[in-house]
């Protein structure tokens, strides 16, 4: 139901109804004016991409807050990354209306981020995050459509990772302190990530099946996916060695502190950082997180095939294993005509296989 009437003053009163039988009411200068409005919601009601005209002013930096508080249910670390993103956003962006910010304008934020030096995994990771604003405030019904899309997302940065050498790894584990010296093992051979190796229990490891059951992260949060959980196999070898912090200062952790007490991945990182510049050749960034490169490495230079590597590295998919390591697998071109060849020779004449 809508209608428009002019008022005394001789403004035009424009007023409509949603599919809520809410009413909604504006004043015009001109009749013209008051019914286009009237005309632009009515047909919005019919396609479904009607906006309450309240909310519709509803700026981004309002909506980052109201997202914000909806987003905290996630882990705390996943919820400081959200916020570290949305201070950006607010700050270039946040005093624009939502339904105003359009696909040009996205991308001129984007290129303006790269212009100021932020690097090209960060500005791939800012725009994720608006467009993730922008999706749930379609879905919440502030808006019809997203201006963020393919077409204004920045490329996603790709880069090779670095892997050490097994000298570098042994030179590595050496230099540091023997109760951190599980924290290279645990990476270079059981593929953990840093936030899985402080918090690895001495009943997370079956020491006589050599088997490591990851159950939680620091400071004791579920693991990153379910897939996170998947046992690795380890050998009595490692088993042992793993073994040497429980035994000698009765913790509950494989890798303790300087008094045999649990320590955070900073502290870890801390210590780790201190001896990587000692090493010859490695790389001045090199982190924790690349001795999974290495643990890789090794799985895919003794013929491991892809499944079995992304069920070793706990990759939620098969393609994330192969975007990641894909130019680790050997060349196969000789063996696949070798493959052809064998299959060529018995059904065709020795004459037609002599090209000479």
């Amino acid at each position: 139901m809508a209608s428009i009437k002019q008022r005394p003053d001789g403004k035009w009163r424009a007023r409509y109804r949603d599919d809520t039988g809410k009413e909604h009411a504006r004043h015009f200068a001109t009749k013209r004016d008051g019914q286009r409005w009237i005309d632009e919601n009515t047909a919005a009601l019919v396609t479904g991409t009607h906006v309450e005209p309240s909310r519709a002013r509803m700026t981004l930096g309002e909506w980052a807050d109201v997202w914000i508080r909806g987003y905290e249910r996630n882990r705390a670390s996943t919820v400081r990354q959200a916020r570290v993103h949305l201070r950006v956003i607010v700050a270039d962006l946040g005093a624009r209306p939502l339904r105003a910010v359009r696909p040009s304008e996205v991308n001129t934020w984007v290129a303006s981020l790269a212009a100021r030096g932020y690097a090209q995994s960060t500005v791939y990771a800012l725009h994720r995050r608006l467009s993730q604003l922008f999706t749930d405030a379609v879905h919440d019904g502030l808006i019809p459509r997203s201006p963020c899309s393919r077409r204004t997302s920045p490329p996603a940065a790709k880069q090779r990772p670095y892997v050490a050498t097994t000298e570098q790894v042994w030179a590595l584990h050496d230099a540091l302190p023997p109760h951190f010296r599980p924290v290279v093992l645990l990476g270079a051979f059981a593929g953990l990530r840093v936030a899985e190796i402080a918090a690895l229990r001495v009943s997370d490891v079956d020491f006589m099946r050599g088997i490591i059951t990851p159950a939680v992260q620091y400071p004791g949060e579920p693991l990153k996916s379910e897939t996170s959980k998947t046992p690795i196999p380890i050998p009595t070898e490692l088993a042992v060695m793993l073994n040497a912090n429980p035994v000698e200062w009765g913790s509950d952790t494989i890798v303790v502190g300087a008094f045999g007490r649990p320590v955070a991945p900073y502290t870890i990182e801390t210590a780790f950082k201190d001896v990587r510049d000692t090493i010859d050749v490695l790389p001045e960034g090199f982190r924790i997180h690349d001795l999974r490169h290495y643990f890789a490495s090794l799985l895919i230079a003794a013929g491991l095939d892809i499944k079995t590597v992304q069920a070793r590295l706990r990759h939620a998919s098969a393609k994330t294993t192969l975007d990641t390591y894909g130019h680790m697998w050997p060349d196969r071109d000789e063996s696949s005509r070798a493959a052809v060849a064998a299959a060529l020779r018995p059904s065709v004449p020795d004459e037609r296989l002599d090209f000479a």
